[in-house]
């Protein structure tokens, strides 16, 4: 067994948890180190603001809507996968410009099912960049079998998430705090 810390984080959230800000917050600080993170996060709470579900390209600052307005009483789902699928490619355009870190806004329905942003987390780490990713936590074997268990599963917690990257980023040993079975907030 390994000492190194995995490349592939899952940061496991449940209802409590806000993973979108704390991503946010984690890349501007990492850019604001002259690093450079990727990557696209969600702007508003989850399932409940499906109606303004809006994301924001982290390295350009872009918001893209990701929402498709079906019309009253419709009951298909209402992510716009084109626009999803055009914010992947940019996030791969800003990986090919040279990226530290590519942070996925969620391991939804698409990405499940091998689709949406899944493509990019098989990039990434074949080009040896690390990967954090929102995980619901009732989602969380269904990630496990994506990763094929090389992932490291993290509190959503800034601290966590910390101690994750300074491991990665550095080639240090195991990572000491951020793997852990309870994801509520303490």
């Amino acid at each position: 067994m390994s000492d190194l810390p995995s490349p592939l984080a899952a940061l496991v959230y449940d209802d409590s948890h806000d993973p979108d800000a704390l991503l946010r917050a984690f890349a501007t600080d990492l850019n604001g180190q002259g690093l450079r993170a990727v990557g696209l996060v969600q702007l508003g709470h989850r399932d409940h603001d499906v109606p303004k579900l809006n994301a924001v390209l982290l390295h350009s600052g872009e918001q893209i809507r990701l929402f498709q307005d079906l019309g009253p009483g419709a009951t298909g789902c209402k992510l716009d996968v084109g626009q999803l699928l055009d914010a992947g490619s940019r996030v791969a355009d800003a990986m090919d410009a040279g990226a530290d870190l590519v942070i996925i806004n969620r391991f939804g329905k698409q990405e499940r099912e091998g689709k949406g942003l899944a493509y990019l987390i098989e990039r990434a780490l074949s080009d040896a960049i690390p990967v954090v990713i929102a995980v619901p936590s009732q989602q969380l074997d269904e990630w496990t079998a994506f990763a094929g268990g090389m992932s490291v599963n993290l509190a959503c917690s800034r601290a966590a998430l910390d101690a994750w990257w300074w491991a990665v980023s550095r080639g240090g040993g195991a990572v000491a705090e951020p793997v852990q079975q309870n994801f509520a907030l303490k």
